[in-house]
Protein backbone atom coordinates (compact mmCIF):
# COMPACT_ATOMS: atom_id res chain seq x y z
CA UNK A 1 0.00 0.00 0.00
CA UNK A 2 0.56 3.43 -0.66
CA UNK A 3 1.74 5.41 2.20
CA UNK A 4 0.80 8.92 0.72
CA UNK A 5 -0.98 9.33 -2.23
CA UNK A 6 -2.87 7.16 -4.32
CA UNK A 7 -0.99 4.76 -7.03
CA UNK A 8 -1.43 5.21 -10.60
CA UNK A 9 -2.25 2.18 -11.88
CA UNK A 10 -4.14 -0.92 -10.36
CA UNK A 11 -2.85 -2.87 -6.94
CA UNK A 12 -1.00 -5.46 -8.42
CA UNK A 13 -0.84 -8.98 -7.29
CA UNK A 14 1.03 -12.45 -8.96
CA UNK A 15 -1.41 -13.25 -11.37
CA UNK A 16 -2.10 -9.99 -12.79
CA UNK A 17 1.13 -7.73 -12.85
CA UNK A 18 0.64 -3.69 -13.29
CA UNK A 19 2.11 -2.23 -16.25
CA UNK A 20 3.44 1.43 -16.46
CA UNK A 21 5.63 3.25 -19.10
CA UNK A 22 8.25 3.94 -16.91
CA UNK A 23 9.36 2.52 -13.84
CA UNK A 24 12.48 4.38 -11.67
CA UNK A 25 13.75 2.57 -8.69
CA UNK A 26 14.70 5.26 -5.91
CA UNK A 27 13.39 8.71 -4.63
CA UNK A 28 16.75 10.67 -4.21
CA UNK A 29 17.77 13.38 -6.11
CA UNK A 30 17.96 11.08 -9.41
CA UNK A 31 15.06 8.98 -9.21
CA UNK A 32 12.75 12.21 -7.60
CA UNK A 33 14.19 14.36 -10.33
CA UNK A 34 13.62 12.09 -13.33
CA UNK A 35 10.27 11.96 -11.81
CA UNK A 36 9.52 15.64 -11.69
CA UNK A 37 10.96 16.00 -15.48
CA UNK A 38 8.60 13.54 -16.81
CA UNK A 39 5.45 15.10 -15.34
CA UNK A 40 7.09 18.65 -16.70
CA UNK A 41 7.02 16.82 -20.04
CA UNK A 42 3.15 15.71 -19.86
CA UNK A 43 4.08 11.95 -19.15
CA UNK A 44 2.32 10.38 -16.09
CA UNK A 45 2.91 6.68 -16.97
CA UNK A 46 5.20 6.44 -14.64
CA UNK A 47 6.13 4.73 -11.16
CA UNK A 48 8.52 5.08 -8.91
CA UNK A 49 9.51 2.22 -6.37
CA UNK A 50 10.87 3.11 -3.04
CA UNK A 51 11.95 1.07 -0.40
CA UNK A 52 11.84 3.34 2.74
CA UNK A 53 8.82 5.13 3.91
CA UNK A 54 9.90 8.90 2.86
CA UNK A 55 11.83 10.51 -0.76
CA UNK A 56 15.71 11.75 0.20
CA UNK A 57 17.61 8.40 -0.86
CA UNK A 58 21.36 9.19 0.88
CA UNK A 59 19.99 12.19 2.66
CA UNK A 60 16.87 10.65 4.41
CA UNK A 61 19.33 7.73 5.30
CA UNK A 62 21.73 9.89 6.31
CA UNK A 63 20.92 11.49 9.90
CA UNK A 64 24.07 11.17 12.00
CA UNK A 65 24.89 14.20 13.91
CA UNK A 66 26.59 16.87 12.29
CA UNK A 67 25.50 15.39 8.53
CA UNK A 68 25.95 18.29 6.23
CA UNK A 69 26.90 18.41 2.37
CA UNK A 70 30.67 19.60 1.02
CA UNK A 71 29.30 21.43 -2.07
CA UNK A 72 27.59 25.05 -1.68
CA UNK A 73 23.78 24.77 -1.23
CA UNK A 74 23.18 27.06 -4.10
CA UNK A 75 24.68 24.73 -6.46
CA UNK A 76 23.21 21.63 -4.77
CA UNK A 77 19.96 21.68 -5.88
CA UNK A 78 18.19 21.30 -8.95
CA UNK A 79 18.06 24.14 -11.44
CA UNK A 80 14.83 24.40 -12.27
CA UNK A 81 13.90 24.26 -8.62
CA UNK A 82 16.01 27.22 -6.57
CA UNK A 83 15.56 27.77 -3.11
CA UNK A 84 15.68 30.41 -0.94
CA UNK A 85 15.61 29.41 2.50
CA UNK A 86 19.08 27.72 2.93
CA UNK A 87 20.24 29.29 6.05
CA UNK A 88 23.62 28.45 5.21
CA UNK A 89 26.25 27.99 2.79
CA UNK A 90 27.13 24.23 2.95
CA UNK A 91 23.29 23.11 3.74
CA UNK A 92 23.35 20.53 6.68
CA UNK A 93 21.16 17.36 6.28
CA UNK A 94 17.74 18.39 7.50
CA UNK A 95 17.40 21.18 5.08
CA UNK A 96 18.41 19.07 2.12
CA UNK A 97 15.68 16.22 3.02
CA UNK A 98 13.59 18.97 3.61
CA UNK A 99 13.75 20.78 0.23
CA UNK A 100 13.49 17.31 -1.32
CA UNK A 101 10.33 16.52 0.42
CA UNK A 102 9.12 19.86 -0.97
CA UNK A 103 9.76 19.22 -4.65
CA UNK A 104 7.86 15.98 -4.21
CA UNK A 105 4.99 17.75 -3.07
CA UNK A 106 5.51 21.21 -5.32
CA UNK A 107 5.68 18.77 -8.80
CA UNK A 108 3.20 16.62 -7.27
CA UNK A 109 5.14 13.29 -7.91
CA UNK A 110 4.32 11.78 -4.32
CA UNK A 111 0.81 9.88 -6.32
CA UNK A 112 3.26 8.55 -8.18
CA UNK A 113 5.27 6.80 -5.34
CA UNK A 114 4.90 3.42 -4.03
CA UNK A 115 6.56 3.70 -0.56
CA UNK A 116 7.66 0.48 1.24
CA UNK A 117 8.18 -1.44 -1.95
CA UNK A 118 11.72 -2.99 -2.03
CA UNK A 119 12.92 -4.18 -5.57
CA UNK A 120 13.99 -7.35 -5.67
CA UNK A 121 14.20 -8.18 -8.97
CA UNK A 122 14.04 -7.12 -12.49
CA UNK A 123 14.08 -9.36 -15.56
CA UNK A 124 14.24 -8.10 -19.25
CA UNK A 125 11.57 -10.03 -21.36
CA UNK A 126 12.91 -10.42 -24.70
CA UNK A 127 9.35 -11.40 -26.59
CA UNK A 128 7.55 -8.80 -24.76
CA UNK A 129 10.07 -5.86 -24.55
CA UNK A 130 9.41 -5.36 -21.23
CA UNK A 131 10.94 -5.21 -17.74
CA UNK A 132 9.37 -7.80 -15.15
CA UNK A 133 10.09 -6.31 -11.51
CA UNK A 134 9.54 -8.29 -8.76
CA UNK A 135 8.75 -5.83 -5.72
CA UNK A 136 8.24 -6.62 -1.51
CA UNK A 137 4.87 -6.31 -2.85
CA UNK A 138 4.43 -7.61 -5.93
CA UNK A 139 4.80 -7.95 -9.89
CA UNK A 140 4.64 -5.15 -12.25
CA UNK A 141 5.90 -4.79 -15.77
CA UNK A 142 7.12 -1.38 -17.46
CA UNK A 143 8.75 -0.67 -20.82
CA UNK A 144 11.31 1.38 -19.40
CA UNK A 145 13.61 0.75 -16.12
CA UNK A 146 15.22 3.71 -14.39
CA UNK A 147 17.62 3.24 -11.89
CA UNK A 148 17.89 6.13 -9.12
CA UNK A 149 19.30 3.77 -6.48
CA UNK A 150 23.21 6.33 -6.28
CA UNK A 151 26.26 4.94 -5.34
CA UNK A 152 25.48 5.68 -1.45
CA UNK A 153 22.57 3.73 -0.59
CA UNK A 154 24.69 0.29 0.60
CA UNK A 155 26.34 0.65 3.41
CA UNK A 156 29.64 -0.94 3.79
CA UNK A 157 30.91 -3.01 6.45
CA UNK A 158 33.45 -4.89 7.02
CA UNK A 159 34.18 -8.61 7.48
CA UNK A 160 35.87 -8.39 11.16
CA UNK A 161 36.28 -11.62 12.97
CA UNK A 162 33.85 -11.89 15.74
CA UNK A 163 32.09 -8.98 14.97
CA UNK A 164 28.57 -10.78 15.29
CA UNK A 165 29.97 -11.65 19.32
CA UNK A 166 30.07 -8.06 20.17
CA UNK A 167 27.86 -7.99 23.45
CA UNK A 168 27.54 -3.60 22.82
CA UNK A 169 26.26 -1.93 20.39
CA UNK A 170 26.90 -1.76 16.81
CA UNK A 171 25.57 0.74 13.56
CA UNK A 172 26.98 2.28 10.59
CA UNK A 173 27.21 6.11 10.14
CA UNK A 174 24.32 5.64 7.38
CA UNK A 175 22.11 3.98 10.17
CA UNK A 176 22.54 5.67 13.07
CA UNK A 177 20.72 4.57 16.00
CA UNK A 178 19.44 8.03 17.41
CA UNK A 179 17.89 5.96 20.33
CA UNK A 180 21.39 4.92 21.91
CA UNK A 181 22.56 7.30 24.44
CA UNK A 182 26.24 7.39 24.10
CA UNK A 183 26.59 9.64 26.82
CA UNK A 184 29.71 9.05 28.97
CA UNK A 185 30.00 5.37 26.61
CA UNK A 186 33.87 3.83 25.59
CA UNK A 187 33.40 4.63 21.39
CA UNK A 188 35.35 2.75 18.80
CA UNK A 189 34.70 4.58 15.62
CA UNK A 190 36.23 2.66 12.70
CA UNK A 191 36.80 4.98 9.41
CA UNK A 192 37.76 8.41 9.04
CA UNK A 193 35.66 9.27 6.11
CA UNK A 194 33.62 11.75 5.07
CA UNK A 195 30.85 11.21 7.23
CA UNK A 196 32.86 10.39 10.69
CA UNK A 197 35.18 13.49 10.08
CA UNK A 198 31.32 15.41 10.49
CA UNK A 199 29.75 12.99 13.52
CA UNK A 200 33.13 12.42 15.95
CA UNK A 201 33.29 16.36 16.50
CA UNK A 202 29.57 16.02 17.31
CA UNK A 203 30.01 13.01 20.01
CA UNK A 204 32.88 13.32 21.20
CA UNK A 205 31.79 16.34 24.10
CA UNK A 206 29.38 13.80 25.03
CA UNK A 207 31.27 10.12 25.07
CA UNK A 208 33.61 9.62 28.03
CA UNK A 209 36.42 7.55 25.93
CA UNK A 210 36.64 7.87 21.91
CA UNK A 211 38.94 5.57 19.99
CA UNK A 212 39.20 6.18 16.27
CA UNK A 213 40.39 3.80 14.13
CA UNK A 214 42.05 5.34 11.14
CA UNK A 215 43.37 3.09 8.59
CA UNK A 216 44.18 5.80 6.64
CA UNK A 217 44.39 9.75 7.27
CA UNK A 218 42.44 12.15 5.28
CA UNK A 219 43.48 15.38 4.20
CA UNK A 220 41.08 18.27 5.84
CA UNK A 221 40.66 21.69 4.36
CA UNK A 222 38.98 24.50 6.60
CA UNK A 223 35.23 24.55 6.00
CA UNK A 224 34.08 28.09 5.32
CA UNK A 225 30.78 27.71 5.77
CA UNK A 226 28.40 30.76 6.99
CA UNK A 227 25.11 31.95 7.61
CA UNK A 228 23.33 33.70 4.85
CA UNK A 229 22.01 37.46 5.78
CA UNK A 230 18.25 38.74 6.20
CA UNK A 231 19.55 40.61 2.94
CA UNK A 232 21.33 37.85 1.01
CA UNK A 233 17.59 36.00 1.71
CA UNK A 234 15.53 38.94 0.31
CA UNK A 235 17.51 39.08 -2.55
CA UNK A 236 17.27 35.45 -3.50
CA UNK A 237 13.32 35.34 -2.71
CA UNK A 238 12.46 38.51 -4.50
CA UNK A 239 15.55 38.67 -6.92
CA UNK A 240 15.53 34.86 -8.68
CA UNK A 241 18.61 36.36 -10.98
CA UNK A 242 20.64 36.97 -7.89
CA UNK A 243 20.18 33.38 -7.13
CA UNK A 244 20.94 32.27 -10.61
CA UNK A 245 23.92 34.39 -10.15
CA UNK A 246 25.62 33.04 -7.37
CA UNK A 247 24.87 29.53 -8.59
CA UNK A 248 26.74 30.11 -11.88
CA UNK A 249 29.38 31.73 -10.02
CA UNK A 250 29.96 28.84 -7.93
CA UNK A 251 29.38 26.31 -10.81
CA UNK A 252 32.47 27.92 -12.88
CA UNK A 253 34.57 28.48 -9.71
CA UNK A 254 34.31 24.64 -8.85
CA UNK A 255 35.11 23.55 -12.11
CA UNK A 256 38.56 25.39 -12.14
CA UNK A 257 39.24 22.62 -9.49
CA UNK A 258 39.20 19.63 -12.27
CA UNK A 259 42.87 21.68 -13.60
CA UNK A 260 44.15 20.22 -9.96
CA UNK A 261 42.90 17.07 -10.50
CA UNK A 262 44.14 16.22 -14.07
CA UNK A 263 47.61 17.42 -13.06
CA UNK A 264 48.40 16.41 -9.95
CA UNK A 265 51.79 19.17 -9.70
CA UNK A 266 48.93 21.54 -9.28
CA UNK A 267 46.94 20.20 -6.78
CA UNK A 268 50.14 20.21 -4.71
CA UNK A 269 49.88 24.06 -3.93
CA UNK A 270 46.22 23.32 -2.25
CA UNK A 271 48.25 20.24 -0.42
CA UNK A 272 50.07 22.75 1.73
CA UNK A 273 46.87 24.98 2.40
CA UNK A 274 46.03 21.53 4.11
CA UNK A 275 48.94 20.89 6.16
CA UNK A 276 48.80 24.55 7.31
CA UNK A 277 45.16 23.87 8.74
CA UNK A 278 46.56 20.68 10.21
CA UNK A 279 50.21 22.51 11.76
CA UNK A 280 46.85 25.36 13.04
CA UNK A 281 44.97 23.13 14.43
CA UNK A 282 47.16 20.27 16.10
CA UNK A 283 49.47 21.53 18.10
CA UNK A 284 51.14 18.07 19.45
CA UNK A 285 53.49 16.69 16.97
CA UNK A 286 52.88 13.16 17.65
CA UNK A 287 49.36 13.50 17.06
CA UNK A 288 50.08 15.65 14.11
CA UNK A 289 52.45 13.02 13.04
CA UNK A 290 49.52 10.24 12.92
CA UNK A 291 47.39 12.96 10.87
CA UNK A 292 49.52 13.28 8.12
CA UNK A 293 48.27 11.51 5.29
CA UNK A 294 50.77 9.73 2.45
CA UNK A 295 49.54 9.93 -0.65
CA UNK A 296 49.35 13.34 -2.69
CA UNK A 297 46.12 15.37 -2.27
CA UNK A 298 43.07 14.28 -4.24
CA UNK A 299 44.00 10.80 -4.70
CA UNK A 300 41.17 10.14 -2.57
CA UNK A 301 37.87 12.35 -1.35
CA UNK A 302 39.27 16.01 -0.17
CA UNK A 303 37.31 16.66 3.50
CA UNK A 304 36.23 19.96 4.81
CA UNK A 305 36.20 20.56 8.41
CA UNK A 306 37.39 22.91 10.73
CA UNK A 307 36.15 20.79 14.32
CA UNK A 308 37.73 17.72 12.90
CA UNK A 309 41.23 18.29 13.99
CA UNK A 310 40.50 20.00 16.96
CA UNK A 311 38.25 17.14 18.34
CA UNK A 312 40.94 14.72 18.22
CA UNK A 313 43.24 16.85 20.33
CA UNK A 314 40.97 16.36 23.27
CA UNK A 315 41.69 14.67 26.12
CA UNK A 316 38.93 11.93 26.02
CA UNK A 317 39.94 10.91 22.08
CA UNK A 318 42.69 7.91 20.95
CA UNK A 319 43.65 7.78 17.58
CA UNK A 320 44.70 4.66 16.82
CA UNK A 321 46.48 4.56 13.18
CA UNK A 322 46.81 0.33 13.58
CA UNK A 323 44.04 -2.01 11.73
CA UNK A 324 41.37 -3.57 13.80
CA UNK A 325 41.77 -6.87 13.38
CA UNK A 326 39.11 -8.75 15.45
CA UNK A 327 36.14 -8.16 18.01
CA UNK A 328 35.82 -9.52 20.98
CA UNK A 329 32.28 -10.05 23.18
CA UNK A 330 33.57 -6.17 24.88
CA UNK A 331 36.44 -5.32 23.01
CA UNK A 332 38.07 -4.49 20.14
CA UNK A 333 41.80 -5.78 18.94
CA UNK A 334 43.92 -3.42 16.86
CA UNK A 335 46.91 -5.32 14.78
CA UNK A 336 49.76 -4.58 17.30
CA UNK A 337 47.46 -6.81 19.45
CA UNK A 338 46.50 -4.33 22.14
CA UNK A 339 43.31 -4.50 22.99
CA UNK A 340 40.35 -1.70 23.91
CA UNK A 341 36.91 -2.29 25.78
CA UNK A 342 34.52 -0.87 24.15
CA UNK A 343 30.26 0.06 24.38
CA UNK A 344 29.98 1.11 21.35
CA UNK A 345 31.49 0.34 17.61
CA UNK A 346 29.96 3.30 14.65
CA UNK A 347 31.25 2.44 11.44
CA UNK A 348 32.00 5.04 9.08
CA UNK A 349 33.07 2.96 6.39
CA UNK A 350 31.49 4.19 3.58
CA UNK A 351 29.70 2.34 0.89
CA UNK A 352 29.40 -0.36 -2.01
CA UNK A 353 30.54 1.96 -4.71
CA UNK A 354 32.36 0.05 -7.08
CA UNK A 355 30.42 -3.25 -6.56
CA UNK A 356 26.59 -2.01 -6.02
CA UNK A 357 24.54 -4.87 -4.78
CA UNK A 358 21.44 -3.78 -7.36
CA UNK A 359 23.88 -5.49 -10.23
CA UNK A 360 22.69 -9.09 -8.59
CA UNK A 361 19.15 -8.14 -9.01
CA UNK A 362 19.16 -6.69 -12.58
CA UNK A 363 18.74 -9.46 -15.52
CA UNK A 364 19.34 -8.70 -18.97
CA UNK A 365 19.08 -10.32 -22.57
CA UNK A 366 19.76 -14.00 -22.17
CA UNK A 367 19.22 -13.71 -18.46
CA UNK A 368 21.93 -12.34 -17.45
CA UNK A 369 22.91 -10.49 -14.40
CA UNK A 370 24.76 -6.78 -14.57
CA UNK A 371 26.77 -7.86 -12.17
CA UNK A 372 28.04 -11.34 -14.43
CA UNK A 373 28.16 -8.96 -17.53
CA UNK A 374 30.38 -6.38 -15.96
CA UNK A 375 32.55 -9.15 -13.78
CA UNK A 376 33.42 -10.69 -17.08
CA UNK A 377 34.36 -7.10 -19.28
CA UNK A 378 36.68 -6.18 -16.56
CA UNK A 379 34.04 -4.16 -14.29
CA UNK A 380 31.52 -1.28 -13.82
CA UNK A 381 31.34 0.28 -17.53
CA UNK A 382 28.23 2.08 -19.18
CA UNK A 383 27.98 4.69 -22.29
CA UNK A 384 27.36 8.11 -21.16
CA UNK A 385 27.25 6.31 -17.57
CA UNK A 386 23.26 5.18 -17.98
CA UNK A 387 23.44 2.74 -20.99
CA UNK A 388 24.51 -0.83 -21.00
CA UNK A 389 25.14 -3.80 -23.71
CA UNK A 390 22.68 -6.34 -23.22
CA UNK A 391 20.31 -4.63 -21.11
CA UNK A 392 17.90 -2.52 -23.39
CA UNK A 393 15.43 0.62 -22.21
CA UNK A 394 17.62 0.56 -19.16
CA UNK A 395 18.15 3.94 -18.05
CA UNK A 396 21.00 4.05 -14.64
CA UNK A 397 21.33 7.37 -13.62
CA UNK A 398 24.30 8.42 -11.38
CA UNK A 399 26.32 5.10 -13.08
CA UNK A 400 29.70 4.30 -13.89
CA UNK A 401 32.45 7.15 -14.51
CA UNK A 402 29.46 10.03 -13.60
CA UNK A 403 31.30 10.79 -9.83
CA UNK A 404 32.89 14.10 -9.06
CA UNK A 405 35.41 14.95 -7.23
CA UNK A 406 34.94 18.63 -7.30
CA UNK A 407 31.76 19.87 -7.89
CA UNK A 408 27.53 19.00 -7.54
CA UNK A 409 26.72 15.67 -8.71
CA UNK A 410 22.97 17.05 -9.50
CA UNK A 411 24.75 18.85 -12.54
CA UNK A 412 25.58 15.26 -13.74
CA UNK A 413 22.18 13.66 -12.80
CA UNK A 414 19.80 16.86 -14.67
CA UNK A 415 22.74 16.39 -17.54
CA UNK A 416 21.65 12.52 -17.61
CA UNK A 417 17.71 13.32 -17.27
CA UNK A 418 17.90 15.57 -20.42
CA UNK A 419 19.33 12.58 -22.29
CA UNK A 420 16.84 10.14 -21.02
CA UNK A 421 14.12 12.50 -22.10
CA UNK A 422 15.61 13.19 -24.93
CA UNK A 423 15.85 9.20 -25.92
CA UNK A 424 12.07 8.82 -24.51
CA UNK A 425 10.95 11.51 -27.40
CA UNK A 426 13.04 9.81 -30.08
CA UNK A 427 11.34 6.61 -29.67
CA UNK A 428 7.83 8.15 -29.25
CA UNK A 429 8.82 10.05 -33.23
CA UNK A 430 10.26 7.33 -34.62
CA UNK A 431 8.07 4.28 -33.58
CA UNK A 432 10.79 2.85 -31.82
CA UNK A 433 10.40 0.24 -29.32
CA UNK A 434 13.89 -0.86 -27.54
CA UNK A 435 17.14 0.91 -27.28
CA UNK A 436 20.54 -0.98 -26.66
CA UNK A 437 23.60 0.51 -26.96
CA UNK A 438 25.90 -1.23 -29.13
CA UNK A 439 29.08 -2.82 -27.90
CA UNK A 440 31.10 -1.24 -29.63
CA UNK A 441 30.55 1.54 -28.89
CA UNK A 442 30.49 1.59 -24.91
CA UNK A 443 33.43 -0.35 -25.56
CA UNK A 444 35.66 2.70 -27.52
CA UNK A 445 33.67 5.18 -25.01
CA UNK A 446 34.88 3.53 -21.47
CA UNK A 447 38.52 2.75 -23.37
CA UNK A 448 38.40 6.85 -23.62
CA UNK A 449 37.56 7.68 -20.43
CA UNK A 450 39.74 5.15 -19.01
CA UNK A 451 42.80 6.79 -21.13
CA UNK A 452 41.82 9.94 -19.93
CA UNK A 453 41.94 9.17 -15.69
CA UNK A 454 45.54 7.40 -16.31
CA UNK A 455 47.39 10.40 -15.36
CA UNK A 456 45.15 12.12 -13.39
CA UNK A 457 45.59 12.59 -9.86
CA UNK A 458 42.66 10.08 -8.34
CA UNK A 459 44.91 7.41 -10.17
CA UNK A 460 48.47 8.58 -9.44
CA UNK A 461 48.01 9.66 -6.14
CA UNK A 462 49.43 6.75 -4.63
CA UNK A 463 46.30 5.79 -2.42
CA UNK A 464 44.10 2.61 -2.50
CA UNK A 465 40.45 4.96 -2.60
CA UNK A 466 36.88 3.84 -3.27
CA UNK A 467 37.26 5.12 -6.83
CA UNK A 468 39.21 2.04 -7.61
CA UNK A 469 37.41 -0.93 -8.22
CA UNK A 470 39.43 -4.38 -6.85
CA UNK A 471 41.48 -4.58 -9.95
CA UNK A 472 42.59 -0.61 -9.76
CA UNK A 473 40.53 0.46 -12.65
CA UNK A 474 38.60 4.12 -11.81
CA UNK A 475 35.22 3.17 -12.29
CA UNK A 476 33.53 5.58 -10.37
CA UNK A 477 35.07 9.22 -11.35
CA UNK A 478 34.43 11.72 -14.39
CA UNK A 479 37.74 12.31 -15.75
CA UNK A 480 37.36 15.86 -16.95
CA UNK A 481 35.05 19.08 -16.80
CA UNK A 482 31.53 18.82 -16.12
CA UNK A 483 30.37 21.11 -18.79
CA UNK A 484 32.13 18.73 -21.57
CA UNK A 485 29.64 15.49 -20.04
CA UNK A 486 26.75 18.10 -20.99
CA UNK A 487 27.59 19.02 -23.90
CA UNK A 488 27.84 15.51 -25.00
CA UNK A 489 24.63 14.21 -23.33
CA UNK A 490 22.53 17.08 -24.69
CA UNK A 491 20.43 14.74 -27.39
CA UNK A 492 20.12 11.09 -27.66
CA UNK A 493 22.39 9.91 -30.50
CA UNK A 494 20.15 7.08 -31.80
CA UNK A 495 23.20 5.94 -34.03
CA UNK A 496 24.92 4.46 -30.43
CA UNK A 497 21.89 2.21 -30.36
CA UNK A 498 20.83 -0.47 -31.78
CA UNK A 499 17.21 -0.07 -32.39
CA UNK A 500 14.29 -2.37 -32.44
CA UNK A 501 10.75 -1.69 -33.49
Amino acid sequence: MLNRGEPLVDHESHNNPSHTRVAIVGSGFAGLGLAIRLRQEGRHDFVVFERADEVGGTWRDNSYPGCACDVPSNLYSFSFAPNPDWTRSFSPQPEILDYLRGCADRFGVRPHIRFGHEVLDARWDEAERRWHITTSHGEHTADYLALGIGPLSDPAVPDLPGLDTFEGTVFHSARWDHDHDLRDERVAVIGTGASAIQFVPQIQPLVGRLHLFQRTAPWVVPRTDRRFSQLQHRLMRHLPGYQRALRTLIYWARETYVWGFVRPRVIRRLQGLAVRHLERQVPDPALRAKLVPDYTIGCKRILISSDYYPSLAEPNVEVVTEGVTEVRPKSVVAADGTEREVDTIVFGTGFHVTEPRAAGKVFGTGGRSLRDAWESSGGMSAYLGGAITGFPNLFMLIGPNTGLGHTSMVFMIESQLAYVLDCLRYMDEHGVATVDVRPEVQRAYNEEIQSQLVDTVWNQGGCRSWYLDDHGRNTTLWPTYTWRFRRRTRRFDSESYALGN
